[in-house]
C-alpha cells in the first residue's frame, strides 16, 4: 500500500489475505483523529468520510478478524471511504488497484484505522 505507518501509532497490525483472483493487504493501528484524516486525505480518497450505516466491504471481510480485531463492517458510526490510485495517477500506489478506508472511535481524539486494498 505504500502507508507510512504514523509516529506515535499504537497496535499497528497488518497482514496479507492470499485469495485466487487476487491478494487483500490488511493494515490497521490507531491514531489521532488528525492524522487519520492527513492519511485519508494523501490517499485522494472517492468521497469524503461519511457513515454509511454497516458495511458489507468485501475486501476486509474476516480479514481483520484473523488479526484479533473487530472487522469495521461490525462497527457502529464508522466512517468509510475508498480509493482508486489508477483513477487519479497516484504513481506511488500503481499495483493497488483499490483501498478501502474505514475510521473508528477508539477513546477520545483516538481512532483506529482499518485499511484494505487489493
Amino acid at each position: 500500500m505504500k502507508i507510512q505507518i504514523p509516529q506515535g501509532a499504537t497496535e499497528v497490525k497488518g497482514a496479507v489475505r492470499i485469495q485466487p483472483q487476487e491478494n487483500v493487504y490488511l493494515l490497521s493501528f490507531v491514531t489521532s483523529e488528525q492524522t487519520a484524516e492527513a492519511i485519508t486525505k494523501d490517499l485522494h480518497p472517492d468521497y469524503p468520510l461519511a457513515v454509511e450505516g454497516p458495511s458489507s466491504s468485501s475486501l476486509s471481510g474476516e480479514g481483520f478478524k484473523h488479526l484479533d480485531l473487530t472487522p469495521p463492517q461490525e462497527l457502529k458510526n464508522v466512517r468509510t471511504t475508498s480509493a482508486c490510485p489508477p483513477c487519479v495517477g497516484d504513481s506511488r500506489r500503481r499495483h493497488i488497484q483499490g483501498i478501502e478506508i474505514h475510521i473508528g472511535a477508539v477513546s477520545g481524539d483516538r481512532v483506529r484505522v482499518y485499511l484494505a486494498a487489493y
